[in-house]
C-alpha cells in the first residue's frame, strides 16, 4: 500500500513483527509499573516517619508542660518560706498545690538538703529527715540542680517511701543564701500517663524512656524491651530539664506495604493486556485491506444515493474543476440563485460571478486548496447574478478525490444568505449605537447574561420564593452561590471598566480576580432579586483590580427591555467610590484614634444622657480598673447605680442628680464593685455639655485613687497609733515622777528626821527606815526598767510555739500552789495549736495570769482555772477564766491595767503585773480584754495574731 511506503523504516519493522513489538511494550510497561510502586514505597515510609515525628513531638511537649507546672509548683511553695526560714501554712498550700496537680504524687521542703517537711507525710514518712547530700544515689543529680541555680529534674530512681519515680529540685535562695530544695515528687508510672503515652498504637509503635546514669555514666532504660521492633526506624528527642532520652520506635509492620501488592499485579496485568493490545493492533492492516475493498463496491452504492441528493437537494450545489474553476455541474437550486441555465452555468467560472470585492480572498482560499494545505474551507460572499443583483451566499467548499483522469474537483455548497445579512446590517447599526454610549459611559460598564443562572435557580425551586428563606438557603449552600457566580456570562465590558480593573482588554477579565469574601456576600444580593423578579437593585460593595487592589464601587444593575424575564442581558454599572470610601475612612480612623487617645488615659473616660444617667461610651480602660468590658456596662441601662457600693449609693446619685440640676460641673468621691467583688475608690470629675445653650448630655473621668486612699488610710492609722503612743509615754511619765517623786520625798523626810535624831536608837530607826525606803525605790526601778525594755523591744523573734506544751509548763511552776489550795485547772487548749510568739513573753503572760487567778482565789470555794481557744470575727482569742473574788469594773474599769494599781487587801500585791502583761501583749501586736463581777470571778480575753 502506498501510505505505508511514507512511513520511517524504524515504523515498518515494528508493524512487520507485532509480537517483537508486543513484547518490548510489555517490558516498558513492567518497568515503569515497578518504578512507580518504588516511588510509593518511599512515600510511605516518609509518611510513617513524619507520623512518628508528631507523636514524639506530643509526648515531649506534654512531659515540658508537666515539668513547668512543677516548677511553677515549687516556686509557689518557695515563696511561702518567710524569712525565719520556716515555711508558712506548708500543709494547706500543698494540698491545694496537689489538687490542681495531680499527677504530683508528694511535695517536699528540703532545708540544707534534709528532708523536713513532707507532704501527705502518711504515705512518705519513710523520707523524713533523709539527708540527699549524704545519699550516693541522689548526691550528684541534687549538686547539679545547686550548681545551675535551677530546677533540676533526677531519675527516675527508686524512691526511699516505695516506687519508682522522678524528684524536680528547686534551690532555694534567702538573702542571697542557700537555703535548700523546694522539691516535688512524680511517680514514674504518673509522669507516662501525662505524656500521652497511653495513646500511642501499641501495634505499631514502642515508646522507651531513657536516661545517662549520673554514676555509672551509662544510659538506662526504664520501660521493657520489645523483640518485635525495627531498630533501623526510630526517632528520640532529650528533654534537657531531666536528661532524658525519649525513643519512638516502629514496630515491624507488614500490612503498610500490602497496598502495594494490588497496583503491583493490576499494572503487571496493564502491561501484559497492553502488549497483547499492540500485537493484535499491528495485526489489523490486513483486516484493513480486506475491508477496503469492501468498502469499494459501497461506494458505487453511494454515487447513486449522491446524484439524487445533489439534484433535489434545497441549497446551491456545483462540482467545480479544481484547477480552471469551471463549473462542471449544477443543480437546480444552484442555477435559480443566479439566474443562469444549466448550460449557461457550465460555461462559466466561479470568478465569473464572485463580486470583485470578494474575488482576492476566493483566490487566496482555492490557492490553498489547490496546494492541499486545506481540504475545505467556508466563507461569506457575494455573487453577482444574471440580472446584476448582488447577493450574499454562505460558500462551504470541499476537496474531492481525483479522479480516473487525474482530474481534481471541488465541491461548493451554496446557501443565500441575503436577507440575513441585511437584517444582521441593521441589527449591527442598532449595536453600533448602544455600543457607542456603552463604551463612552464616564461610568464603568457592564454587559452580562444572567439567564443562566436563573434557569439554574428556577431548577432548584427557588425563584418566588420569600427573600427570608432563599437567603437561609444560600447561608447553608454556600456551594449553590459560588456555582451561579460561575455561571455569570461577560457579554462585554467598556473602557472605564477595563481602567477601572487594570487590564487592556475584556479577554483578560476574569470574574475570579475581583472575588473576595465580600463580593460573594453581595453577591447573594443579585441572587436573592433573581429569585424575586426585581430587574434593578443598587448596593455598595468591594471588588479587586487585576493588581489585587481592593476597589470600593456602587453596584447598581437593571435589565434591557424586552429581557426583563430571561436576564439574557444585563447592564451593570459600577462606580467608583474608592475616594469618597477613603475619605469615610479617614473620618472614622480619626474617631478611632481619638477612642483610642481616650483609652490611653489612665482613667474611666464616659458620656451619659443628663436626663436618665444611661451610658452612651465607656472608655476600654473600665475593663482594667473594674474587670468589666464597655460592652458589659453599655448593656445595663443601671449598670453604674448598681455597681456602686451601698453604703455610698445614695449619697453618690444624690450629690450628682443634685450638681446636674443645678448645670454646675461637679467632682466626688465613692466607692464602685469590681468584677472580681473587689472595691475600689474612684474620683469621678464630671462635666455638663451643651449644644444650643442647652444641656444635652454629662461627660466625664473616673479616675482610680484606691492607692492614694490607702496610703491615707494608713497614714491616718499610723498617726493614730502614734497618737496613743504618745498618750501611753505621756502617762508613763506621770507614772515614774510620781513613784520617784515620792520615794525622793519619803528618802529626803527621812534623812531630815536622822540629822535631828539625837540617840542613836532612833538614828538606827531611821536608817532601818531608810534602808526600806531605798529597797522599795529599787523594786520601782527594776519594774520600770521591765516595761521600758518591753517599750522599747521593737525586733522581738516569734517562733512557732505549742501553746498547750506553754501552759502545762507554767502549771509545773505552781505545781506546790495547785495541790496545796486544790487548784483544777481545765485546759481545753488542742494539743496541735500552733501560735507564733515570743516565748519569754509568753511565758510571762501565762505566768502573771495563772498566779493572779490562784492568788485571788475567793476564800469560800475551791479555785477552778478555765483556759480556751475561741474565734470570734475572724480573730483568735486565747479565753482565761477563774471564780476568784473578781473586780469592781464599775469603780476599776480605768485602773485595771494601771501601773502599781490594787484592787484586794492581799499585802503581796503591787499592781504590776497586768500593767506588764498588757505592755507584753501590745508588744505583739494584740489586745486584752476583761470581763468581771465581784465575787463572781474573772475571765480575761488575750488577742493573739
Amino acid at each position: 500500500m502506498e501510505y505505508k511506503r511514507k512511513w520511517p523504516n524504524y515504523v515498518r519493522w515494528f508493524s512487520a513483527k507485532p509480537k517483537t513489538t508486543g513484547f518490548l511494550i510489555f517490558l516498558i510497561l513492567s518497568f515503569c509499573v515497578g518504578l512507580s510502586i518504588f516511588q510509593r514505597y518511599q512515600v510511605i515510609k516518609i509518611n510513617e516517619r513524619r507520623e512518628m515525628g508528631v507523636i514524639l513531638e506530643n509526648l515531649h511537649q506534654n512531659i515540658e508542660q508537666c515539668l513547668k507546672n512543677c516548677y511553677t509548683t515549687t516556686l509557689t511553695l518557695a515563696l511561702t518560706i518567710n524569712d525565719n526560714g520556716t515555711p508558712d501554712n506548708f500543709d494547706s498550700i500543698s494540698s491545694k498545690l496537689l489538687v490542681s496537680n495531680n499527677y504530683i504524687s508528694a511535695i517536699q521542703l528540703v532545708p540544707n538538703g534534709v528532708i523536713k517537711y513532707i507532704y501527705p507525710l502518711e504515705e512518705n514518712k519513710s523520707a523524713l529527715n533523709l539527708n540527699i547530700f549524704k545519699t550516693p544515689s541522689v548526691r550528684k543529680e541534687a549538686l547539679k540542680s545547686l550548681e545551675n541555680k535551677k530546677m533540676y529534674f533526677a531519675g527516675p530512681l527508686v524512691l526511699k517511701q516505695g516506687g519508682i519515680g522522678i524528684v524536680g529540685r528547686l534551690p532555694v535562695y534567702k538573702k542571697n543564701k542557700f537555703w535548700g530544695f523546694s522539691a516535688v515528687v512524680i511517680k514514674f508510672k504518673d509522669l507516662l500517663k501525662v505524656s500521652g503515652i497511653n495513646s500511642i498504637d501499641t501495634n505499631k509503635y514502642y515508646f522507651q524512656f531513657s536516661k545517662i546514669n549520673p554514676n555509672t555514666q551509662k544510659e538506662e532504660f526504664f520501660l521493657p524491651k520489645k523483640k518485635d521492633i525495627n531498630k533501623g526506624e526510630q526517632i528520640s528527642t532529650k528533654i534537657l530539664d531531666g536528661n532524658w532520652k525519649l525513643y519512638l520506635i516502629a514496630k515491624k509492620q507488614n500490612h503498610h506495604y500490602s497496598v502495594l501488592y494490588l497496583p503491583s499485579i493490576l499494572g503487571f496485568i496493564l502491561a501484559v493486556l497492553l502488549g497483547s493490545f499492540i500485537t493484535v493492533l499491528l495485526y489489523k492492516p490486513r483486516q484493513l485491506q480486506q475491508l477496503v475493498n469492501i468498502q469499494a463496491s459501497k461506494l458505487q452504492n453511494s454515487e447513486t444515493k449522491f446524484r439524487t441528493i445533489f439534484d433535489q437537494a434545497p441549497l446551491g450545489i456545483a462540482l467545480v474543476d479544481d484547477e480552471t474553476g469551471n463549473f462542471l455541474e449544477i443543480n437546480r437550486k444552484f442555477c435559480e440563485l443566479m439566474g443562469y441555465s444549466e448550460q449557461e452555468m457550465k460555461t462559466k467560472n466561479y470568478q465569473s460571478i464572485t463580486h470583485p470585492k470578494d474575488s482576492l480572498k476566493t483566490e487566496l482560499n482555492v490557492n490553498e486548496l489547490k496546494e492541499e494545505k486545506i481540504n475545505n474551507y467556508t466563507a461569506k460572499k457575494r455573487y453577482i447574478t444574471k440580472s446584476n443583483v448582488t447577493i450574499w451566499v454562505n460558500l462551504i467548499v470541499s476537496s474531492l478525490s481525483r479522479t480516473t483522469n487525474n482530474r481534481k474537483t471541488n465541491i461548493a455548497i451554496v446557501e443565500d444568505i441575503t436577507l440575513k445579512k441585511q437584517i444582521l446590517e441593521d441589527l449591527k447599526k442598532s449595536e453600533k449605537q448602544f455600543k457607542n454610549l456603552f463604551n463612552n459611559s464616564p461610568i464603568p460598564m457592564w454587559e452580562v447574561d444572567l439567564s443562566l443562572i436563573k434557569n439554574y435557580l428556577t431548577d432548584l425551586n427557588l425563584v418566588g420564593k420569600k427573600a427570608a428563606n432563599v437567603e437561609k438557603y444560600f447561608n447553608e449552600n454556600p456551594d449553590v452561590v459560588l456555582k451561579c457566580f460561575n455561571l455569570v456570562k461577560i457579554i462585554a465590558v467598556n473602557y472605564k471598566c477595563l481602567q477601572l480593573l487594570h487590564i487592556n482588554t475584556v479577554q483578560e477579565l476574569n470574574l475570579g480576580q475581583v472575588l473576595d469574601t465580600e463580593t460573594i456576600n453581595d453577591f447573594m444580593k443579585q441572587l436573592i432579586a433573581v429569585t424575586q423578579n426585581n430587574n434593578q437593585l443598587a448596593y455598595d460593595t468591594k471588588i479587586k483590580n487585576s493588581l489585587g487592589e481592593s476597589i470600593d464601587i456602587h453596584f447598581r444593575w437593571n435589565a434591557i427591555r424586552e429581557y426583563e424575564k430571561t436576564m439574557e442581558r444585563m447592564i451593570i454599572s459600577t462606580e467608583d467610590i474608592t475616594f469618597r470610601k477613603k475619605n469615610e475612612k479617614v473620618i472614622l480612623n480619626s474617631q478611632k484614634k481619638i477612642e483610642a487617645l481616650i483609652n490611653t488615659i489612665d482613667g474611666i473616660v464616659w458620656e451619659c444622657d443628663i436626663k436618665t444617667f444611661r451610658f452612651t461610651f465607656v472608655s476600654k480602660k473600665v475593663e482594667q480598673i473594674l474587670g468589666f468590658t464597655s460592652e458589659e456596662w453599655l448593656s445595663d441601662p443601671d449598670f453604674w447605680k448598681d455597681h456602686i457600693y451601698p453604703d455610698d449609693r445614695n449619697w453618690a446619685l444624690e450629690y450628682c442628680t443634685k450638681k446636674t440640676n443645678e448645670l454646675l460641673n461637679h467632682d466626688f468621691e465613692y466607692r464602685m464593685i469590681c468584677k472580681n467583688g473587689t472595691l475600689i475608690w474612684l474620683r469621678d470629675m464630671v462635666n455638663i455639655v451643651f449644644e444650643n445653650g442647652k444641656p444635652t448630655s454629662l461627660h466625664g473621668i473616673m479616675i482610680d485613687i484606691t492607692k492614694s486612699k490607702n496610703i491615707e488610710d494608713d497614714l491616718n492609722n499610723s498617726f493614730n497609733l502614734v497618737s496613743r503612743q504618745n498618750e501611753r509615754l505621756l502617762n508613763f511619765s506621770y507614772i515614774i515622777s510620781h513613784n520617784l517623786r515620792s520615794h525622793t520625798s519619803n528618802i529626803a523626810s527621812i534623812v531630815t528626821l536622822l540629822q535631828a535624831s539625837e540617840t542613836q536608837e532612833e538614828k538606827e530607826q531611821m536608817m532601818q527606815l531608810l534602808i526600806s525606803v531605798s529597797g522599795l525605790l529599787n523594786e520601782t526601778m527594776l519594774h520600770l526598767n521591765e516595761v521600758i525594755n518591753i517599750r522599747t523591744n521593737v525586733s522581738l523573734v516569734t517562733l512557732s510555739l505549742n501553746l498547750k506544751e506553754y501552759i502545762e509548763n507554767v502549771m509545773k511552776v505552781f505545781s506546790q500552789q495547785i495541790i496545796s489550795k486544790e487548784v483544777t485547772i481545765f485546759n481545753q487548749i488542742h494539743d496541735d495549736l500552733i501560735i507564733n510568739y515570743n516565748p519569754a513573753y509568753l511565758e510571762s503572760i501565762l505566768y502573771n495570769m495563772i498566779s493572779n487567778a490562784i492568788r485571788y482565789g475567793h476564800p469560800e470555794r475551791k479555785i477552778i482555772i478555765f483556759l480556751k481557744w475561741i474565734t470570734e470575727n475572724d480573730k483568735n482569742y486565747l479565753e482565761i477564766s477563774d471564780n476568784g473574788i473578781g473586780i469592781d469594773l464599775v469603780k476599776n474599769s480605768n485602773k485595771v491595767f494601771g501601773m502599781y494599781k490594787t484592787f484586794s487587801n492581799d499585802p503581796t500585791s503591787k499592781g504590776v503585773g497586768l500593767f506588764i502583761t498588757k505592755n507584753q501583749i501590745e508588744a505583739m501586736g494584740g489586745s486584752i480584754t476583761v470581763e468581771s463581777n465581784p465575787n463572781a470571778g474573772t475571765t480575761f480575753k488575750i488577742e493573739i495574731l
